[in-house]
C-alpha cells in the first residue's frame, strides 16, 4: 500500500521521516509501536490453559501481531510438554507400584 505526503501529496516510503519533495516532517505510525509494546503474558497464560486456542492464535496472528502470536504459541507448547511429562511420570510411578 503506497503512502503519500499529507503536505504535497507525493508518494513516500513507509520508513521516510521527511518528505523528499517538500521537506515536510512525517508522523510515524503509532499502530506498529503499540503492538511492539503490548503485554503478551496474558496470551501466554491463555495458550497454557487452553493449548488449542494458543495454537489457533499463533497461526492467525503470525503476520499481524508476531509478539502476541509467539507468546500464545509458547504457552500452548509449554502446556503440551508439561502434560506429556506429567503423564509419563504418572505412568512410571504406576509401573513402580505394581
Amino acid at each position: 500500500m503506497a503512502k503519500y505526503c499529507s503536505n504535497c501529496g507525493s508518494q513516500i516510503n513507509d520508513k521516510d521521516r521527511v518528505c523528499f519533495n517538500c521537506g515536510n516532517h512525517l508522523e510515524i505510525s503509532s499502530s506498529k509501536h503499540e503492538n511492539a509494546e503490548e503485554s503478551t503474558f496474558g496470551y501466554a497464560a491463555l495458550g497454557f490453559v487452553f493449548p488449542i486456542v494458543g495454537l489457533i492464535l499463533y497461526l492467525v496472528w503470525q503476520d499481524e501481531r508476531p509478539r502476541a502470536a509467539r507468546s500464545a504459541g509458547k504457552g500452548a507448547l509449554v502446556s503440551v510438554i508439561s502434560a506429556v511429562a506429567l503423564y509419563m511420570l504418572g505412568f512410571i510411578i504406576f509401573l513402580m507400584l505394581i
